[in-house]
C-alpha cells in the first residue's frame, strides 16, 4: 500500500494540444461553407442614350402588386396561394395572342419561337392559352412588380423567386428539363451552355420593377 501512494502520478502532456487546436481551428475555417446572401441574380440593361417611347398595350403587361400588409394582388384581384403566380406568369409569357413575325429578342420573332417548342407546350398552348385579351407573345411580354412602402423584404423577394421560377419552367421544358435541373446548368460546359442558350432564346426575363407607392394599399 506504501508503494502506492508514493508512487507519483502521471501526467498528461499537454504541451502540443494548443498547436492541434490550431490546426483543428484552421481546418474548419477552411473547410466550412458560409451561407451568403447574393441577392437577386438580374442584371441592369446598358445605359442608351436611345428612348423608346413606344406605349405598351396594358394586355402585354402582367401587374403584380404587394400592399402595405403583404397581400398579393395580380390584375387587382388578390391571390391569396402565392405559389400559384408561377402559373399565371408561365401563361401569360406563353399566351402567343397575336405572335408577330418581327425579330426581336435574340434576332427571333414570336412565331419562330412558337415553332421551336416541343409538342408538348405548343398542345398546352393551343388548348389552353392564345386569348386576345393576355399577351401578344414572348417579346412582349411584361411583368411588372410593384410594392408599397409597408411591404416586407420578405415577401418581395417570395415573388420574385416565383416569377423566375415561371421563367425557369419554360426554359427548362423547351430542352426536356425541369426548372431546377435547368438553373443548375453549368454555363462554363459547352454542352449544358447549349441547353442554356436553346431553353431561353427569343424569352428574356422581362421583369419591370415599379416604384413603390408612399402610400399604403388597399
Amino acid at each position: 500500500m506504501s508503494f502506492r501512494k508514493n508512487r507519483p502520478t502521471q501526467e498528461v502532456n499537454a504541451g502540443s494540444m494548443a498547436d492541434i487546436a490550431f490546426l483543428l481551428l484552421i481546418f474548419f475555417l477552411v473547410t466550412t461553407q458560409i451561407a451568403t446572401d447574393k441577392g437577386l441574380p438580374m442584371i441592369l440593361p446598358p445605359k442608351s442614350d436611345i428612348i423608346d417611347e413606344a406605349p405598351l398595350n396594358e394586355r402585354n403587361v402582367l401587374n403584380v402588386q404587394v400592399n402595405s400588409y403583404d397581400r398579393l394582388l395580380v390584375e387587382n384581384e388578390p391571390l391569396e396561394d402565392i405559389s400559384e403566380l408561377r402559373n399565371l406568369v408561365y401563361d401569360f409569357v406563353l399566351n402567343f395572342g397575336q405572335p408577330g413575325e418581327k425579330k426581336k429578342v435574340d434576332d427571333v420573332s414570336d412565331q419562330e419561337v412558337f415553332a421551336s417548342l416541343p409538342i408538348s407546350m405548343k398542345n398546352y398552348i393551343r388548348a389552353n392559352l392564345g386569348s386576345q385579351l393576355s399577351s401578344d407573345g414572348p417579346s412582349k411580354a411584361v411583368v411588372s412588380i410593384k410594392t408599397d412602402r409597408g411591404s416586407s423584404y420578405e415577401k418581395y423577394i417570395e415573388v420574385m423567386d416565383e416569377v423566375f421560377a415561371a421563367y425557369y419552367k419554360i426554359y427548362g421544358e423547351r430542352v426536356g428539363l425541369t426548372a431546377e435541373e435547368y438553373r443548375k446548368l453549368n454555363r462554363n460546359d459547352p454542352e449544358q451552355r447549349y441547353l442554356y442558350d436553346e431553353g431561353k432564346r427569343g424569352i428574356n426575363k422581362a421583369i419591370s420593377l415599379a416604384e413603390p407607392t408612399r402610400q399604403e394599399g388597399n
